[in-house]
C-alpha cells in the first residue's frame, strides 16, 4: 500500500511526522493532494492535551490542494482541479445541516445533531497536515479556487477567515456600529476585518503584542489598544465617550478577555464569543447588570461547506480583504515539528505558518 507523510498526534506534548497509508477513496469522497496548509491554535490545544483526540490521528483542518482522485458518485468536479475545503465539513443532509447549522452536523446521530459535529478533519477523522487528505462528502465541501488567486491568498478561508467573519456575523454587526475585538491573533484579526466589511465604522483591536497591533493597523483596523500599557476597558470607554461598544468579540478564550468584553458593552449590546475555552467561564454580576442589561451572548463554530467557501473566495477575488500579511513564516512538511515548536511558543512574531510539500 502506498504511503504518505503526515503529522500525527501521539500523546499530549507530541505531534510527530510519520508515515501512513494514502487513504482509500469512498463513493462520496475526494482525495486531495495538499499544496499548502497551516497550523491552527486549536491544533496547539490538541498538542497540549487540552482538546482530546485519538492517538495516531493526522491533525490539521485547513487544506488547499489539487483533486487527486474522486469517488465514483462524485459529480461536478474533475481530477487535477484546485480546491479548498472548509475546516468544518458537513454532510449536507443531516437534520442540523437542513436547519442551517452545518457546524453542528451529526449525520450518524439518531436526531441529526451533534455539538461540534461538523468539525471532522483533524478531530474525528484524519486531517490535512499531510501529503494527502480524504475529504468526506466532497460535493458538499469542495470549493474550486480561481486561477487568479494564490494558495496563500485562500489559505485563511477554511478556518480563521470563516470563523472570524462568523464572529462578526453572529454578533449582528451593522452599518455604523462600534466593535471591540479582544485579541488580535489570527482569529481576532479576521473578526476585526469582518466587522469592517459588515459596516462597522469604528473597530477597536485589543492585544498586548506590538507586532499584532501593527498587523491590525496594516489590515485597516481603525484603532488599536495595547493592553500591556493601558487598561483596555478604560481605554475603550474613553474612545466611545463612555457609551460602550455595540458588539464585543472575544477571540482568545480566557476569563479575562471574556469579562472585559462584558464590561465594554453598552446596554443591549452583544458579546460574540469565538474563543476555545479550557476552563469554566464566570459571568460577573455587575458586568452582567444582574441579568437586566438586555445583553446577548452568542457563540460561533467556524461555518463550513462549499457555499461558505465560495463566498469567502469571492471576497478575496474582489479585493475587499487581503489576509496575506498574516502569513509570517513558511515551512516544508518535513519540518512541521519545528513549525509546531515555533507556533506553540508564539516566537518571532508568528501569526500563521504556511506548510508546503
Amino acid at each position: 500500500m502506498a504511503k504518505m507523510k503526515a503529522a500525527v498526534f501521539v500523546e499530549p506534548g507530541r505531534i510527530v511526522l510519520d508515515e501512513k497509508p494514502i487513504p482509500e477513496v469512498g463513493a462520496l469522497d475526494a482525495l486531495v493532494r495538499i499544496t499548502t496548509t497551516t497550523i491552527c491554535g486549536t491544533d496547539v490545544h490538541i498538542l497540549k492535551g487540552e482538546y482530546p483526540v485519538a492517538p495516531g490521528l493526522t491533525v490539521g483542518h485547513e487544506p488547499v490542494g489539487i483533486i487527486e482522485k474522486l469517488g465514483s458518485a462524485v459529480t461536478g468536479y474533475h481530477e487535477g482541479q484546485r480546491v479548498i475545503a472548509g475546516a468544518i465539513s458537513p454532510s449536507g443532509h443531516s437534520n442540523a445541516c437542513l436547519a442551517g447549522f452545518h457546524s453542528q452536523d451529526g449525520p450518524d446521530a439518531r436526531h441529526g445533531w451533534k455539538s461540534i459535529g461538523g468539525w471532522k478533519l483533524g478531530n474525528t477523522i484524519d486531517g490535512c497536515q499531510a501529503e494527502y487528505v480524504l475529504v468526506p462528502d466532497a460535493m458538499a465541501n469542495l470549493a474550486p479556487v480561481p486561477d487568479g488567486l494564490t494558495d496563500e491568498q485562500v489559505l485563511m478561508c477554511p478556518d480563521i477567515m470563516s470563523t472570524g467573519f462568523g464572529g462578526a456575523e453572529r454578533g449582528g454587526v451593522r452599518i455604523g456600529d462600534t466593535v471591540a475585538v479582544f485579541a488580535q491573533g489570527p482569529i481576532g484579526l479576521c473578526a476585526a476585518a469582518g466587522a469592517k466589511l459588515a459596516g462597522a465604522t469604528l473597530v477597536i483591536g485589543v492585544d498586548r503584542l506590538p507586532a499584532r497591533l501593527l498587523t491590525a493597523k496594516a489590515l485597516g483596523i481603525d484603532a488599536v489598544v495595547d493592553a500591556g500599557t493601558v487598561d483596555p476597558v478604560d481605554e475603550i470607554l474613553r474612545l466611545t465617550d463612555g457609551r460602550g461598544v455595540d458588539v464585543a468579540i472575544e477571540a482568545l478564550g480566557s476569563q479575562a478577555t471574556f469579562e472585559a468584553c462584558l464590561r465594554v458593552l453598552r446596554p443591549g449590546g452583544t458579546l460574540s464569543s469565538l474563543g476555545v475555552y479550557s476552563a469554566d467561564i464566570n459571568v460577573p454580576l455587575d458586568a452582567f447588570a444582574a441579568g437586566l442589561g438586555d445583553l446577548s451572548i452568542v457563540t460561533t463554530l467556524c461555518p463550513g461547506g462549499k457555499e461558505r467557501m465560495r463566498r469567502l473566495i469571492n471576497v478575496l477575488a474582489a479585493g475587499r480583504v487581503d489576509l496575506r500579511p498574516m502569513v509570517t513564516h513558511r515551512y516544508k512538511l518535513d519540518d512541521i515539528e519545528a513549525a509546531y515548536e515555533l507556533f506553540a511558543h508564539q516566537r518571532d512574531g508568528v501569526l500563521k505558518v504556511a506548510i508546503t510539500p
